[in-house]
Parts: structure tokens; C-alpha cells; sequence
């Protein structure tokens, strides 16, 4: 038990000679308050097995339980404190790795080296927090220490989500709180990473009232921080009651290729969609085969579309498969199809290069008239599954009479900071797999709160939805099922946000914040245990 436990505090020393004494001997409460006394083992492995089933439930997969992302943590660094580094530590990236690992599964990540060994060095990175609170939260004292955690998290999942190779597909807190809009408001504000802040926070405040119980060093700070996230809340249904989507909006159809369409190409290649992503690989006459009934088809329900009234049609990702040679003349084809039905047409393709990196995944925008409003290429290949090179990022925007329209293509919306966009309607061609489709499109529709913008993503073989500007659904489609057009009613005014204002300077001020504050702690640290062989060597007197 000695193991796991941390040593008892040392006695209290008895009172001075001649000091008067009515009872037995009281210890003084330390001037942050009391704590309570240290659980037993067989306690702290139930604050364990909990933490660890609440931390499976909140993955960013399809079995999350929004409320478990808030459980994990509380339970968690309740363990890890009461329980000796050499113990808690390894216990707690034994969950942040498993975490992780389960988020693969769940979603049927395709298994590479690459992405096995990215997952897992996710799931060690996002224990870092409980290290850094373990290791250095005792010597920050009652606010600091308050801070420390909640301030790593976001920290950890800014830079992750920013400069990592797989964005906020994975970690962010944010993506686990979907059907709480209300919650998810303030982010327009300070940006999705803030999430994992409050949410860290809430399991700080939550450990201090555990140890301290009804005093008022414990209750002051649980007052603020409940202060603050009602705030949060009511702040944000009052935003959600206040916009409504309005009258003015555009009827949109997405378009993916049907069912027979698929089976036809698949019939060519030998293989399925998924198996055709690297084109190198990939027979050009196969391609040159499949690729005519394919843009019949597509064309054919664009036409359709147009007739149902769509005003601006969009594809799914790699819709079209082409050969490069046949480029320009499937452009003309589109460009003619765009004109002769009065519509705003967004096609996206796969062209196959006849030299490496063998493909280009694009899109292109068509106007009413004809003309070719812009080309796009996608900016973030997924590590490991997708071979092209990626374009410059640059994210193209148009005004129309339908407001501001933009574009990026799947991956990239998994990264927010390709979002900041003045745009009205941010389109998102897509193509997922069945268990990642749902998740995967959910995850982009934080985009349209954090901007302020429509958001429509056509994917295939997954989840369609259109998002208004507060995040709302406002039409859906399950295309594993469901191969049909899809139509939706767009709003065609969005509205700046702070965020896309700023950018994410909410979370550098709070990383620095959390650099300076790190490295001061780590300092006191090392002076203490310095200091401590020269006090044990001191006379008693």
C-alpha cells in the first residue's frame, strides 16, 4: 500500500513546556485550508477505473459521452495525486495512450506505421498535462496550481491542432461537446482550444473542493468558475435564441457519385474508392475507362439539381477521377454545364498525373455564366493515406449574389486555422468511410461557430450536413445509404466573429502564459530539492 500512496503527513510537534493544555493536541490548519485525509488504495483504484472509462467515452469518437470529457480528467488527477509519481504517471499515459489507440478503432482508421506511431505519440503528448501537474502543481500554490492543468491542456491541444499533422482530428475536447451548441458558442470568442481549458479547469475546482470540502478557500474559486461557465452557458443560448437563419437563403444540392456509378468504376479498377487514392498505383486506362459513365453521371444529377431548384451545386470530394490529358476538357464540360442551367457548380476531382506525386486533389468553381471562378487544391493531405502535394493553403473567396462563398477540401477543416475566412458559406467537399463520416463532418461544423459562416459539407460514403453560422443543423443526409441529391437551404449572410478577427491569439497568450509558468515552477522545484539535504543536516539545537 506504501506504493501507491503518499506518506502520511508528519506529526504535529508537541507544544512547548508550560504551554496550557485542555485536550489532546490539534494540528493548524494550513492558511489555504484543510485537507482531507488520503484514501485508501482500494478507493484510489475506483478514482482510476473510473477516469479510465470516462476517458474512453470521450474520445472524438461515435460512442462519446459529452459529459465523460468532464469525469476523465476529475477522476484522473484525483488518482494521480494521491498516488505516487512512480505509479500515477505511467497509469495515466496507460490511458491517454489507450485513449487514443480506441479513437482509431472506433473510426476504423486505416493502420500504417505512421498513423499507429502518430497515435500513440498523441495519446503520450496529451498526458503531458497530468505530468505537468503532478510533478510541478505543489509548489504553484492555490492559484497556480488551479491554472497549471487546465492551462497545459489547451496548450498541449493548440499546438497539436495547429502545427501537428493530424489538426484537432483527434484531442480536441471541443469535438466531444456537440449536442451542448449553447456551450460551444463562446468559441466564435476565444476559438475551439479554449474547451479544453474550462473543461481542465472545472476537474482543478472539482479537486479542490474534494480535498478541502465546504471551506472557503475551496468554495471562493468554486464560486468563480461556476460563475463563469453559466455565463458561458446562458450566454451562449441567448446568442442562439437571438439569430435565427432567416428568409434569405440559397437553395444548395450536393451531389456524390450514384451507387451504380461506384460499382461500375470499382468493376474497371478491381478495387474500391478507397483503394484508388494512390494514383501511381493506379492503371490509366482503367481510369480513362471508368471515368466517362462516372462524369455522366455526376453531370446528369447536376442537371437535375438545377432543375429542383438548386442555385449553387457542390460535389463530393474526388468525385470526378481523371487523366490529366482529359483536364481541360472535363473543365469545358463543366463550365458549359454551369452556364446552360444558371447555377454556381463547385466540382471536385482527383486528377492522375502521369509523373510523382501521380495526383491532384481540387476543386473548381463555376459561375452562372460560365466562367471559372477558382482553383483550389487541398492544402493537408492525411499523413500516410494520401500521396499528393499539397497546395499553397490559400483559401479562395468570391462574392456573389448568394454572399461571400468559400471553399476547402475534407482534411483541411480538421485544422482551424485554415478557417479564418471572410466568407458567408464555407463549402466542404468531403470523402469518408462509414464509421468516420459522421464524427468527421461534425467536427468540421465548429468551424461555422467559431467564424460565423454557413457551412455545407457534401461528403461521400459518410455524413452530408449544412451548419448556419450558431453551428445548428439545418439538413443532413447519411450518404452510406443515401447516394441521392441532397438539397438545403443555406443562409447567405454570415457575420464576423472576434475569432476570425484575431485569429488564435487567445491561445498563444495562454501557451506563453503556460511556457513562462512552467519553466519558473520547474526552477522552484529544483531550489527545494537542493535545499532539502542541507535542512536534514541542521542541528536540532
Amino acid at each position: 500500500m506504501s506504493d501507491a500512496r503518499t506518506a502520511p503527513p508528519p506529526p504535529t510537534a508537541p507544544a512547548p513546556a508550560g504551554a496550557p493544555r485542555s485536550g489532546p493536541p490539534r494540528s493548524v490548519p494550513p492558511p489555504t485550508g484543510p485537507s482531507r485525509s488520503a484514501p485508501s488504495l482500494r478507493r484510489l483504484w475506483l478514482y482510476f477505473g473510473g477516469a479510465a472509462a470516462a476517458s474512453l467515452l470521450s474520445v472524438g469518437g461515435r460512442f462519446d459521452l459529452p459529459l465523460a470529457a468532464w469525469a476523465a480528467p476529475l477522476l484522473l488527477l484525483r488518482f494521480q495525486r494521491d498516488t505516487r509519481p512512480r505509479v500515477a504517471l505511467p497509469a495515466v499515459f496507460a490511458v491517454t495512450v489507450a485513449s487514443a489507440l480506441l479513437w482509431m478503432v472506433q473510426l476504423a482508421v486505416p493502420v500504417t506505421p505512421l498513423t499507429l506511431l502518430g497515435i500513440a505519440a498523441f495519446g503520450v503528448v496529451y498526458g503531458l498535462p497530468y505530468a505537468a501537474d503532478r510533478l510541478l502543481g505543489a509548489r504553484a500554490g492555490t492559484p497556480g496550481r488551479l491554472l497549471l492543468f487546465p492551462a497545459t491542456a489547451m496548450s498541449v491541444e493548440f499546438l497539436l491542432g495547429t502545427f501537428g499533422p493530424f489538426g484537432t482530428a483527434y484531442g480536441m475536447r471541443a469535438a466531444s461537446q456537440h449536442p451542448f451548441t449553447a456551450l460551444l458558442q463562446f468559441t466564435a470568442l476565444t476559438g475551439p482550444y479554449a474547451v479544453a481549458f474550462l473543461i481542465g479547469a472545472g476537474a482543478t475546482v472539482g479537486n479542490l473542493v474534494w480535498e478541502r470540502g465546504l471551506h472557503r478557500s475551496a468554495l471562493r474559486p468554486a464560486a468563480v468558475y461556476a460563475g463563469i461557465l453559466a455565463l458561458v452557458v446562458v450566454g451562449g443560448q441567448v446568442r442562439l435564441m437571438s439569430t435565427t437563419t432567416g428568409d434569405d437563403t440559397v437553395r444548395t444540392a450536393g451531389v456524390n457519385p450514384s451507387r451504380a456509378a461506384v460499382d461500375a468504376e470499382t468493376a474497371v479498377h478491381g478495387t474500391s474508392r478507397l483503394g484508388v487514392t494512390d494514383p501511381g498505383a493506379t492503371d490509366r486506362s482503367a481510369v480513362r475507362r471508368a471515368a466517362g459513365p462516372l462524369l455522366d453521371d455526376l453531370f446528369r444529377q447536376t442537371e437535375q439539381a438545377a432543375d429542383g431548384g438548386a442555385r449553387i451545386v457542390v460535389w463530393s470530394e474526388n468525385a470526378a477521377r481523371i487523366l490529366d490529358e482529359d483536364h481541360a476538357a472535363y473543365l469545358r464540360r463543366a463550365s458549359a454545364v454551369a452556364d446552360d442551367n444558371d447555377i454556381y457548380l463547385l466540382v471536385a476531382d482527383l486528377t492522375y498525373l502521369p509523373e510523382a506525386p501521380h495526383g491532384r486533389d481540387e476543386t473548381h468553381l463555376f459561375g452562372p455564366d460560365g466562367d471559372r471562378l477558382w482553383d483550389y487544391e487541398k492544402a493537408k493531405p492525411i499523413p500516410g493515406l494520401e500521396t499528393y502535394t499539397p497546395g499553397d493553403g490559400r483559401v479562395p473567396v468570391v462574392d456573389t449574389p448568394y454572399g461571400r462563398l468559400a471553399n476547402v477540401i475534407c482534411y483541411d477543416a480538421d485544422f482551424p486555422a485554415a478557417g479564418h475566412v471572410d466568407a458567408d458559406i464555407l463549402f466542404v467537399p468531403g470523402g469518408d468511410w462509414p464509421e468516420m463520416g459522421r464524427t468527421h463532418t461534425a467536427m468540421a461544423g465548429l468551424r461555422a461557430i467559431e467564424n460565423g459562416y454557413a457551412l455545407v459539407r457534401q461528403d461521400f460514403n459518410g455524413q452530408s450536413s449544412a451548419y448556419d453560422a450558431r453551428g445548428r443543423e439545418l439538413s443532413t443526409q447519411d450518404t452510406t445509404t443515401d447516394s441521392g441529391i441532397w438539397y438545403a437551404e443555406v443562409p447567405v449572410r454570415g457575420s464576423s466573429t472576434p475569432y476570425s478577427a484575431i485569429g488564435d491569439a487567445v491561445s498563444w497568450g495562454v501557451l506563453a502564459g503556460t511556457a513562462a509558468g512552467t519553466v519558473l515552477l520547474a526552477a522552484r522545484s529544483r531550489r527545494g530539492r537542493a535545499a532539502a539535504p542541507t535542512a536534514g543536516r541542521g542541528g536540532t539545537g
